[in-house]
């Protein structure tokens, strides 16, 4: 089940590291201990144009006065990506509005972990917090060309033999029908990367029967449906008013239209900001953050993407 907090903390950039190429690190401190967190767990950041992204927490969650962040140069992205890169951010002051978990770390009899890319970030505090417990695992990291593969000498020293690094510039990609077929009953995949990897890995761990949990970066965006569909009635129980989002706008929009303020970010699905309860109907879900459990449950969804299977749905609005 994803958590989150929901405190909005001034922090200040006390270090940026260069972790790797076209990889930087962020650490933002207080001064003062922050607030919890465990793997898996991302932050909403603000940048100083007013950009809002999401970072996963890549530090150790024991050290309860940084928040670390890494950040790759995306030449294709958003341009959160280049202002991080371009700003002298040291001694900057940056509101963090949220910290989020919809990737955590359940009990499993063991686990794989498998990197894609800088989707290692969320991964490094797992692979930290499976070995301190003696939990039984493995891990493999790809990345095209070892030098920009962050955090390979930590990972080493956390996991020992249990991490393979594969530079697929020089290497084959792993084999995952061997490597999932593989593991013994009772384990868990835990996957990040670009949406070819989590894709394949995710159709091999169907097919083996094999527990799978992915996390998504806006990478995964051109998987999504984002045809309209059907209007939809929605009934915002709260509001007391009912409102119908046609074919061709989102129920975010037709939410706001109505005048109630809800608060977005990505409008895209992989942000988890709309986040909203479901109190009636059944979501079509076209999200990238919610588990598989989570969706078949359908309390909660993410309007900005997501439409319904039916004619309405009844939100806590």
């Amino acid at each position: 089940m994803s958590t989150s907090t929901s405190t909005e903390l001034s922090l200040r950039v006390t270090r940026v590291t260069w972790e790797a190429a076209g990889v930087v690190g962020l650490r933002l401190s207080s001064g003062s201990p922050l607030p919890a967190w465990e793997p898996g767990a991302h932050l909403d950041l603000k940048l100083p144009s007013g950009l809002g992204r999401q970072y996963s927490l890549c530090g150790d969650p024991a050290d309860r006065l940084h928040y670390d962040l890494a950040v790759r140069l995306e030449d294709a992205g958003r341009g959160g990506s280049a202002e991080v890169h371009g700003t002298a951010l040291v001694g900057r002051e940056l509101l963090v509005e949220r910290v989020r978990n919809h990737f955590p770390l359940a009990a499993a009899e063991s686990y794989l972990l498998i990197a894609g890319g800088i989707g290692v970030t969320p991964l490094l505090p797992m692979a930290r917090a499976l070995a301190e417990r003696g939990a039984e695992f493995s891990m493999v990291y790809c990345g095209h060309r070892a030098e920009t593969m962050a955090f390979r000498s930590e990972l080493a020293a956390i996991c020992g033999d249990r991490v393979s690094f594969v530079d697929t510039a020089v290497a084959p990609r792993p084999d995952l029908k061997e490597l999932i077929g593989g593991l013994a009953p009772g384990a868990a995949v835990y996957c990040c990367g670009p949406v070819g990897l989590l894709d394949s890995v995710t159709e091999v761990c169907a097919a083996a029967g094999v527990r799978c949990e992915t996390e998504h970066f806006a990478a995964a965006l051109a998987s999504l449906d984002d045809s309209g569909g059907e209007a939809v009635e929605l009934e915002l129980r709260k509001s007391g008013l009912t409102v119908v989002a046609d074919a061709d706008t989102t129920l975010l929009q037709a939410i706001r239209d109505a005048g109630v303020d809800l608060e977005s970010d990505c409008e895209e699905g992989y942000c988890g900001t709309c986040e909203t309860r479901v109190l009636e109907g059944t979501p079509d879900h076209r999200d990238v953050v919610l588990s598989n459990a989570e969706r078949a449950a359908g309390k909660t969804f993410f309007p900005c993407v997501s439409r319904a299977c039916g004619r309405k749905l009844v939100l806590d609005l």
